[in-house]
């Protein structure tokens, strides 16, 4: 991975609701210096958009992965691209 810019858009199922799951990706977020979103959907997935560095981006999908994040994450579905700079900080969305 690289240093320039990227976004992550993903989709994370399993079990991700009730669980701490968006606090505490947002405060990975946070350490990462990402800028971003996420959220619970109705369907019980949480959706999730990340900006930052390659780098940064990457080591937060590898925690998404791991046995770290909150949870039992099933599934991470995501699309990686150009980072479009819209956000100021990482925000957990009611």
């Amino acid at each position: 991975m690289t240093d320039e810019a990227q976004r992550v858009t993903a989709r994370i199922t399993g079990v991700v609701q009730g669980v701490g799951f968006r606090y505490w990706t947002a405060r990975k977020a946070d350490e990462l210096t990402l800028k971003g979103t996420v959220r619970n959907s109705p369907d019980g997935s949480v959706e999730l958009v990340a900006e930052g560095t390659g780098a940064d981006v990457e080591h937060l999908m590898k925690w998404l992965h791991s046995s770290r994040a909150p949870g039992r994450v099933a599934d991470v579905d995501f699309h990686v691209s150009e980072a479009t700079s819209e956000f100021n900080d990482f925000r957990i969305i009611d």
